[in-house]
């Protein structure tokens, strides 16, 4: 009797490993780490060169999504954003020296990036010189309409902006490629096409940047909507950051409250969750990546008022949902359209949605910036995971496996 005794007594002090009291006296089994919910963000798990879908790591367990928006949509709304302007510019002033070329030069955020990728493809396609690659200097000669006349295209020169610390998407970098571009090529310098609004700003604090000559973002970051009613930026494209910040919210919040299945992308999206709250923007869902998607809009100076900061979706309300605990990682605490518009994002709606966040940031550079603050794994209910290189899924599900 009193070795069955001994053994019970065993037997509930394992047990007591995985269950906790709750306040209601009841026992609830752990959750461990691996079986929690994670939410990659912004930087679809991919791999870098050939930008495959990282299914691996989206497959970590059946709570893994990621939420971002459409990047070769993107690029293709950004490259009509160009069409578009030139349709209806004057030839004879957009082409400074009157050679009958459009000369453009071009930022590229970073060669082994998906969005970046996928930005250039868009640019490029419109403007006739895509050469099946998105890499620096491999083009050819292209043609588009501008104002009713067709005018040869020639990108005079690609270049990834990368910092001095190795950071990529760098606006210093830009500002001083720009001076030497305006330098080197003069009036050849027709257009002005970047990657993103952070290189595009960049662009236009160089000193000898080319008055009047069209310039063109992508993000609609707060500094660049800002820049288009001014009449210094010619466009952007809104990735609708808003959708995407309150998207990773709204998915996380539906695991959270225990949902599978499509609840988990259509509860606050298609439809109200269960606490009355509905994104407003539309999104698309792609079953074959786990992925929740935001859709794409050109800016320019005819909409820009509709993009300027603070417009917050009305969709998203104070909830009474019970709050959760989420570690948050930002690849880059110096990245504009993070820093601007993202970060801004989640920090007003995770309290509405009951989410209380814990942000981490890294420099943009090392993975370990991100992975060393990874950490205290078992405070959290979930994570949200935007790494700095897209192929380091596998770092961060390495540290959830206990």
């Amino acid at each position: 009797m009193k070795k069955s005794v001994a053994g019970l007594l065993i037997l509930a002090s394992v047990l007591g490993l995985f269950l906790v009291g709750c306040s209601k006296g009841e026992d609830v089994a752990v959750v461990l780490n691996k079986d929690k919910p994670l939410v990659f963000f912004n930087r679809q798990p991919s791999d870098p060169t050939t930008g495959t879908i990282d299914m691996d790591s989206m497959n970590w367990n059946d709570k893994t999504y990621y939420v971002g928006f459409d990047a070769a949509g993107g690029g293709a709304v950004q490259g009509k954003l160009i069409t578009d302007y030139l349709a209806k510019a004057d030839p004879a002033t957009l082409d400074r020296n009157g050679d009958g070329i459009l000369g453009y030069v071009l930022c590229i955020g970073d060669v082994g990036h998906n969005d970046s990728k996928a930005r250039t493809e868009g640019i490029r396609k419109a403007l006739g010189t895509w050469d099946g690659s998105t890499d620096p200097g491999k083009v050819k000669e292209g043609s588009v309409t501008v104002g009713g006349t067709t005018l040869k295209v020639v990108e005079l020169e690609g270049k990834a902006m990368t910092g001095t610390d190795g950071s990529t998407w760098n606006a210093n970098a830009a500002t001083e490629a720009m001076g030497g571009w305006a330098t080197k090529f003069g009036t050849a310098i027709d257009m002005v096409v970047s990657n993103n609004d952070g290189m595009a700003m960049g662009c236009l604090q160089a000193s000898n940047y080319p008055a009047g000559v069209p310039i063109f973002g992508y993000d609609a970051n707060a500094d660049a909507i800002e820049a288009i009613g001014a009449g210094k930026l010619t466009g952007t494209v809104s990735q609708n950051v808003d959708a995407q910040a309150a998207g990773t919210l709204q998915v996380l919040r539906n695991l959270l409250d225990g949902l599978t299945g499509a609840d988990v992308y259509t509860k606050g999206f298609s439809e109200p969750d269960q606490w009355g709250n509905k994104i407003t923007p539309a999104v698309d869902y792609r079953a074959n990546e786990k992925a929740v998607m935001a859709q794409n809009a050109g800016v320019n100076a005819d909409n820009w008022q509709m993009y300027t900061a603070g417009t917050r979706d009305a969709g998203i309300k104070q909830s009474a949902a019970p709050s959760k605990k989420v570690l948050l990682t930002i690849y880059n605490s110096a990245d504009n359209f993070l820093s601007s518009s993202y970060l801004p994002a989640l920090q007003y709606y995770a309290p509405l949605m009951g989410i209380d966040l814990t942000v981490v940031q890294g420099d943009g550079q090392n993975e370990s910036s991100c992975l060393d603050k990874f950490t205290n794994l078992n405070n959290y209910d979930a994570y949200a995971v935007n790494m700095v290189k897209t192929n380091s899924g596998r770092d961060y599900t390495d540290k959830l496996k206990y």
